[in-house]
């Protein structure tokens, strides 16, 4: 059984094609055969949502009158980075704010106590004004020096996400084997294993329903938090070579992806500010892919589940790069509320949001049985020969 894009996109433009999320795709395989669903489904929608680190927001604030070439910003006391172009900013997710700036704590309707850029980005997708302020070099054809004002979605021309790193396949299980809590990108890590941490949804994960990635390449379209998105290139820290089971998941930390999409189209539902006590700020982002179904083997990868897909457990009280680890476990184990370590019960609890990775690839669903999404042929694939580097060669 062979499909086309071109096919598929056709049924979806005549409200004909037949969509599932990958979760209803895996219930379905309990009592019919692979080759059965092939032929029955058209597209299988992924989804995820979960804090994202290496996320950002391109932004073009417009000319002042007299002209102003921005060398120095910061939104809501958050520093952006302002060496591209005159009026040109990226911010960055992670990046925190500046206790000097006013209003950096505990700005009306923000919860946290230390306002980052995942935090000012989610109020620019949802309509809010943001305060601006900044300095300039100044130059015969940038004469002005600085500038102070606010900002939104709607005053400003460009505000779209550009982010290096999205959707990790796969990620480390965290524990705490010393003696004292532990403030991590995992979040809290409480002594003497007093918890382990798990990062990925599991079994209803893009990647982990692609394991090699045949559908999903450059400017393959994706669900981008609550928008349009697309793929641009293999994200930072991509790591296919990274071993792998018989089923092709792989063991650990192994593929990610670049995606870019126009953040004035998102919905804040799915684009999230985040704080991690001691550690800083990150944003909560919801990603879905859909995946074409374009022959047995497209099922049968997205047939994998939890029980046959594995993740490290890695103890963070080792201040090292390389750490001790306690073998893997399964994602029904993690699932299932605990684990055993060293003979000793050890609760478990995801940074995802399970219910609301469902909800994006259901979201997703009913975009492209709305005719609202169609699929993409990637231009180009993901490379696939990357492997991991470090500066400490003896780590490589």
């Amino acid at each position: 059984m062979q499909r086309t894009i071109v096919e598929i996109n056709d049924k979806i433009r005549a409200s004909k094609a037949v969509v599932w999320t990958v979760e209803e795709l895996k219930q379905r395989l309990t009592d019919t055969s692979i080759a059965q669903v092939a032929k029955t489904v058209d597209v299988v929608t992924t989804g995820t949502f979960e804090p994202m680190e290496s996320v950002g927001a391109i932004l073009n604030v417009g000319h002042t009158d007299p002209p102003m070439k921005i060398r120095q910003c910061w939104l809501d006391g958050v520093p952006a980075y302002g060496g591209l172009g005159a009026v040109d900013l990226y911010l960055g997710a992670t990046m925190m704010a500046d206790y000097g700036e006013a209003e950096t704590e505990r700005i009306a309707g923000n919860p946290s106590p230390v306002r980052g850029g995942g935090h000012v980005i989610e109020d620019l997708i949802a309509g809010k004004s943001v305060h601006l302020r900044a300095t300039g070099q100044v130059t015969d054809c940038y004469p002005r020096a600085s500038w102070e004002s606010t900002i939104n979605r709607d005053s400003i021309n460009q505000f779209y996400l550009f982010n290096p790193r999205n959707l990790y396949q796969n990620f480390i299980v965290g524990v705490n084997g010393g003696d004292r809590i532990l403030y991590t990108y995992l979040g809290p890590l409480h002594p003497q294993f007093g918890n382990a941490v798990y990062a990925n949804p599991g079994a209803i994960s893009p990647l982990f329903n692609d394991p090699d990635l045949q559908t999903i390449g450059i400017g393959t379209k994706i669900f981008l938090g609550g928008g349009i998105g697309y793929i641009t290139w293999e994200g930072t820290q991509h790591f296919p070579l990274q071993k792998r089971l018989e089923n092709r998941t792989p063991i650990g930390p192994a593929c990610t992806l670049a995606a870019i999409g126009d953040a004035k189209q998102m919905n804040s539902r799915w684009v999230r500010g985040c704080y991690f006590q001691n550690y800083g700020t990150a944003i909560v982002l919801g990603v879905g892919i859909p995946i074409p179904v374009l022959s047995e083997e497209i099922v049968l990868k997205c047939a994998v589940r939890d029980e046959e897909i594995v993740a490290p457990v890695v103890d963070f009280a080792i201040p090292r790069r390389v750490r001790p680890t306690f073998g893997s476990f399964t994602y029904a184990q993690l699932k299932n509320g605990h684990i055993t370590i060293q003979g000793k019960k050890v609760r478990t609890a995801p940074l995802a949001s399970i219910r609301l990775s469902r909800q994006v690839a259901e979201e997703l669903k009913q975009w492209i049985e709305a005719g609202e999404f169609t699929l993409t042929e990637p231009v180009a694939s993901i490379p696939s020969d990357r492997a991991f580097l470090s500066q400490d060669p003896s780590l490589s």
